[in-house]
């Protein structure tokens, strides 16, 4: 679909900026709300306070017993680079704070389904003392039971959003709790038990990732450990995770809000001081970037999906394990394994996703609303990045459905994906109400979700899920928008300024990268490789020229000769020497 461009609105005039800051910047700064310095200034001092964080004081003080009397503690992670990094930093940050028995359990996708289940439960041998969830858990009704039923306590700390019921967990640390009840019936008073439960509003940031809130159920334990005077002179620097906080937090696509942005800066700004870990140093440099100039967006296209590609295909132990040596041989030799499986993975994408274009293009006479996709010899782990690109090219909500496995071709997995406006798991929720039993398990966010079914009921399921979005969407959000910055002033495509927006983020979800637009003359082109173009335009206003480059866009057809881009201004670092770039990301003839 044509995207229609629109130039976002800049509200309010930026004021109190040095010289130094580019104009343009100021600009694109004020654009997404931020009109002063002390808005970017993304110091660590700048945090939200672990203790108003609902839940913190029950999880604490198990965490405290746990640690003083040397029980047996399992981090029960998830198979994404979000559950990855939070279980790394759960594993890494509690031996810091003196837990001497922590190990880990996560769930491969096809044996024990996601989250905390009853069958990740009974694996855990032998029996520990205590479960702490890492990016999973508000959903475990089941697998919380199981473990309180073994006489194992649990923490779970999560971001997901809950559903009607919580799992009797004996706490619980999610910044998306309207209320952390903890006897696990519905909020509040319970009508089981009459608990009152804690109200969980003081916490203004609901966009923590997994990572982000175990690295602040450490801090709070750190500084409850403080006042017991367990450290004596010194104390466990927990500033030494921030880059695994970085990359989960980037890669789980979470608002970037401006405690995130704290937590990714300071991550990145470990990161190119040569102070990551021996994990993610060998995952930059397996993706061939640079350690020193490395930005958000590296961690999100090259290092993460690395990471998630072990948790689709394989074993997200492999992953794990990466960020928990600190062999650095053995870390280089994780990350090749990792490199190959992700080479595994983005050809089994491409070949899935032309299927699944082809699909859409079969179909498109039912002008569904909201498109469900199924094919039997599909790979359950790779299904959300089907349903990831069909949504950017339909721009329609998408769920794509696999088998759950090879041995379990009685139930699919689905992932869902979005567009603005409709909340994919509240729609979820819609169907589950009007046809009881017609999903077996769902969950996620506004704009992900996974859910589960009999493959028996996938076309009353397609028909439900279609009805719900016609229902819920205005057909004027199904016009693809492309936002950007307006016009580059003449002149102004230098390296100077390409070097401020690089320094000038972190960029990511909600704090979107700067992209301008602007009308250009096609002087010449050629092809890189077999889809990627090569060109050199004309800016008519001054008549500069500009490198350009524009991936994955050829199909046959030479670019037009007058042409309106978007584009982001970049930086070619080639053989050492640096030179403006235009990365195009849209073209379209004028």
């Amino acid at each position: 679909m044509t995207p229609q461009l629109r130039r976002r609105a800049v509200s309010g005039v930026p004021s109190g900026w040095p010289d130094a800051v580019h104009v343009v910047l100021q600009q694109i700064y004020a654009a997404r709300g931020v009109l002063t310095p002390d808005q970017v200034e993304h110091r660590l001092a700048r945090m939200l306070s672990p203790q108003a964080l609902g839940g913190m004081p029950q999880a604490i003080e198990i965490l405290v017993e746990a640690i003083r009397d040397d029980w047996r503690i399992v981090i029960a992670g998830d198979y994404d680079c979000d559950g990855a990094t939070g279980t790394a930093v759960a594993v890494r940050g509690l031996r810091m704070l003196g837990a001497k028995r922590v190990s880990y359990a996560v769930p491969h996708r096809f044996i024990h389904g996601y989250g905390l289940s009853a069958a990740l439960v009974e694996s855990m041998q032998p029996t520990p003392q205590l479960i702490v969830t890492v990016d999973n858990g508000v959903a475990s009704v089941a697998g919380v039971a199981a473990a309180r039923a073994r006489g194992i306590k649990v923490i779970v700390t999560d971001h997901h959003l809950p559903g009607e019921q919580l799992p009797a967990a004996d706490a619980m640390v999610n910044p998306n709790l309207v209320y952390v009840d903890q006897c696990g019936h519905s909020s509040p008073p319970c009508e089981v038990c009459a608990h009152d439960a804690i109200l969980n509003e003081s916490f203004p940031s609901k966009a923590l990732a997994g990572v982000g809130v175990m690295f602040y159920l450490l801090l709070a334990l750190r500084a409850r450990l403080r006042e017991l005077g367990t450290f004596g002179a010194t104390e466990p620097d927990l500033s030494v995770l921030l880059d695994l906080v970085a990359l989960g937090t980037v890669a789980d696509l979470v608002p970037l809000d401006f405690n995130n942005r704290v937590l990714v800066e300071a991550g990145l700004k470990r990161i190119r001081s040569g102070r990551a870990c021996a994990g993610i140093t060998a995952l930059i440099e397996s993706g061939k970037r640079s350690v020193a100039t490395l930005c958000a967006s590296d961690l999100g296209f090259v290092v993460g999906p690395r990471l998630n590609a072990a948790g689709r295909l394989e074993d997200m132990r492999l992953g794990i394990e990466c960020l928990l040596t600190d062999d650095v041989g053995q870390a280089y030799r994780y990350a090749e394994q990792l490199s190959a499986i992700n080479l595994e993975r983005r050809d089994l994408q491409a070949s899935m996703v032309a299927e699944a274009e082809q699909m859409a293009d079969a179909a498109a006479h039912t002008d569904a609303v909201g498109v469900t996709l199924f094919e039997p010899s599909w790979h359950a782990g790779v299904v959300g990045l089907v349903a990831s690109k069909l949504k950017d090219r339909l721009h329609r909500p998408v769920i794509a459905f696999a088998p759950a496995s090879e041995d379990n071709t009685d139930e699919l997995r689905g992932s869902a994906r979005s567009i603005s406006g409709f909340h994919i798991r509240d729609a979820l929720a819609v169907i589950d109400a009007r046809h009881p039993g017609l999903i077996e398990r769902f969950g996620g966010h506004a704009m992900a979700a996974g859910l589960s079914l009999k493959t028996g009921d996938y076309p009353r399921f397609a028909d439900a899920f279609d009805a719900v979005a016609r229902e819920l969407i205005d057909a004027d959000q199904l016009q693809a928008v492309l936002y950007t910055d307006g016009e580059l002033p003449a002149g102004a495509a230098s390296l100077h300024l390409a070097r401020q927006l690089r320094q000038a983020g972190p960029w990511g979800q909600a704090f979107p990268e700067p992209l301008f637009d602007n009308a250009f003359e096609c002087q010449s082109w050629k092809l890189m490789g077999e889809r990627h173009l090569c060109l050199q335009l004309r800016d008519p206003r001054d008549g500069a020229m500009h490198d350009a480059v524009m991936f994955n866009a050829y199909h046959g057809m030479p670019p037009p000769t007058r042409l309106r881009a978007v584009y982001e201004l970049t930086i070619n670092d080639w053989q050492g020497r640096e030179t403006p770039r235009l990365l195009l990301r849209h073209i379209e003839a004028i």
